[in-house]
């Protein structure tokens, strides 16, 4: 199976959708990515190979504006002055469009405010067969309310977190670890299949090795 990208478009990024791996895989993994991230793709879809085994297809699909196109509400800013728009919702629409062949299994994934979209989008539609959710944004303000009061439309979630991520002085991001353990007790009560894995080190460790451990778990759950 190959693992070199194909089909780029260069501008703007939310025109790209890069694929990885086998094209006519029965998984298809489906992970938005800002240009931060596009270095790290390759890396990551080796890894899920190596841990995996099978085949998939990795679709990176490309975002603009980070703290816009995935946050699911707006939301005061955290870092710097950029606030989050809320934009999740049309991220979403465009998203699904990928997701037109019943004869493939679809999952979701991503790494931090990705990973958060990746949960996000579970409760909007049952269409994806899992998701991977590595060092999520469990502190974005509302969320853990949100899974409360709703269901999400999956079978397996798998959650992880670095061990070093909430030891920080940030008043927000420092009930990450707080946060997801609420939303693996949460899902627990839902009947929901939920794992959650603490990785060594702060949410800047490994971020390509940790998606890839998400995917792979879940590849190999289904």
């Amino acid at each position: 199976m190959s693992l070199h990208k194909s089909g780029t478009e260069k501008r703007p990024l939310s025109h790209n959708l890069v694929r990885y791996g086998n094209k006519n895989a029965h998984s298809v993994l489906i992970q938005a990515v800002g240009d931060h991230d596009l270095p790290l793709m390759e890396s990551e879809a080796s890894l899920i190979k190596e841990l995996y085994g099978g085949d998939f297809l990795l679709l990176a699909f490309g975002v603009d504006d980070w703290n816009r196109d995935l946050s699911p509400w707006e939301a005061p800013a955290v870092f710097g002055n950029d606030g989050f728009e809320g934009h999740a919702g049309d991220t979403f629409a465009r998203i699904l469009k990928l997701c037109d062949d019943p004869g493939r299994s679809y999952y979701i994934g991503g790494y931090s405010l990705s990973g958060l979209f990746a949960l996000y989008a579970a409760y909007q539609t049952g269409v994806f067969a899992g998701v991977a959710a590595a060092s999520p944004s469990m502190w974005f303000p509302g969320f853990i309310d949100y899974m409360r009061q709703n269901t999400i439309q999956t079978d397996r979630v798998y959650l992880s977190l670095g061990d070093r991520e909430e030891k920080t002085s940030h008043p927000v991001v420092s009930r990450v670890g707080e946060c997801i353990k609420s939303a693996k007790e949460i899902l627990d009560a839902q009947g929901i299949s939920c794992e959650l894995e603490w990785n060594a080190g702060n949410h800047f460790r490994e971020p390509d090795l940790r998606t890839a451990k998400a995917f792979a778990r879940i590849l190999r759950e289904n």
